[in-house]
């Protein structure tokens, strides 16, 4: 049967856009729902402010009037300003076990970034670094964490049989909260707060935390900078992803380091894990998914750490033993088994160092890939508009 691939133009296409993995990945168990609206809004032009300097595009695969695949196209021009390299992204991709629809929707996508002026394509990105990104190759039998990729083991080598090469490697780990807290990790969060007169703010309410939140991202922008295809975050960009993150933060959760200044000089964020809870919310929050998100959140036995950043300044002294000191309190008093990094670059050798102090097993890596396109070559798409 032959595949049709159709540009997604309607409110109807787009929300079967964002179902088809729930039909894709429905009897598997280590799959995490995304919230429905929230990625309906993350693809909307009129709801996301990372059209601002961002283009995109969307199209379905079907077989008949069965839809077995999905890709979206996207041009950040502020990536292509920061890196100097014309390299368009594909994103949010799923597919059958077929080598031709992957290959339809991957020539459809590379088709519009010609189009577009691009000399190549890297992928799996979104739109920002927040977005799912990477193709899982390490990890199918390991429950995926709410916000990341999961994928079948198919994906991988059919996305690199069209061409593409690995460009980066993500990898994450899970550890168990141990009874103790290290000794040395204990010792050196006293000598740093000493040497250099830091202090931890802890808030009562997720309120509190809310003036500190420019500083947090703010600190992001300059410590994220080196890491592969990451654009700094406009404010507008900053306004959206403090909204989603501090819905879900629990203030016992999220430390903040500060200066005798009062200034933000590191931070961590880390949630209970939802992933449990959204596999039995169907990623919807009504009628019953505020439910299973609440008690997630009222009892965790999993925490996700999901952003961790210490100013320049202030990096490879000791400060993340801070962070890891406190947190370790605070897990031990709230009875949490174990934590998940999420995904971090395999070359990104300070986030990994304060680690080192705990015992870990790395269970999971996605892979970014690229591919450049040869100068006058053609595509042969079939594709309906």
């Amino acid at each position: 049967m032959s595949i049709r691939l159709e540009a997604v133009t309607t409110a109807k296409q787009l929300n079967s856009f964002v179902l088809f993995p729930f039909r894709l990945y429905k009897a598997n168990p280590y799959w995490v729902p995304p919230f429905k609206q929230g990625l309906l809004d993350t693809l909307s032009a009129e709801k996301n402010p990372a059209f601002a300097h961002c283009r995109a595009r969307y199209w379905l695969a079907y077989k008949g009037e069965t839809i077995v695949g999905r890709i979206a196209g996207i041009v950040n021009e502020n990536y292509i300003d920061q890196w100097g390299e014309r390299l368009g992204r594909f994103g949010w991709i799923d597919f059958i076990d077929d080598a031709e629809v992957a290959g339809a929707l991957l020539d459809t996508v590379e088709l519009w970034l010609r189009e577009s002026g691009m000399s190549g394509i890297i992928g799996p990105m979104g739109f920002t670094n927040f977005d799912t990104s990477g193709t899982l190759v390490d990890g199918f039998t390991e429950l995926s964490t709410f916000g990341a990729t999961f994928n079948y083991p198919y994906y991988a080598p059919t996305i690199e049989a069209q061409g593409y090469v690995k460009i980066s490697d993500w990898v994450e780990y899970q550890m168990p909260v141990a009874p103790e807290i290290p000794a040395k990790v204990e010792r050196l969060a006293q000598i740093i707060a000493r040497r250099f007169n830091l202090h931890l703010f802890f808030a009562d309410k997720a309120q509190d935390l809310l003036p500190y939140a420019h500083q947090v991202f703010e600190i992001m922008n300059e410590t994220y900078t080196d890491i592969y295809g990451f654009v700094p975050l406009s404010d507008a960009q900053i306004e959206k992803y403090t909204h989603d993150y501090f819905g879900f933060i629990r203030p016992e959760y999220v430390p903040l380091i500060v200066n005798e200044s009062g200034d933000v000089v590191a931070f961590a964020i880390t949630i209970p894990s939802l992933a449990k809870a959204m596999q039995r919310a169907h990623g919807r929050l009504l009628p019953f998914g505020f439910w299973h998100i609440y008690k997630a959140m009222r009892r965790p036995r999993c925490i996700d750490f999901m952003l961790t950043a210490v100013r320049p300044e202030y990096q490879n002294k000791g400060v993340n033993a801070m962070l890891m000191y406190e947190l370790h309190k605070v897990f031990l008093s709230k009875d949490i088994q174990y934590v998940e990094t999420n995904w971090e670059n395999e070359d990104n050798t300070k986030i990994q160092a304060q680690w080192r102090f705990y015992e870990r097993r790395q269970h999971k890596r996605r892979r970014v890939f690229r591919k450049d396109f040869a100068e006058g070559e053609t595509l042969n798409v079939k594709r309906q508009a």
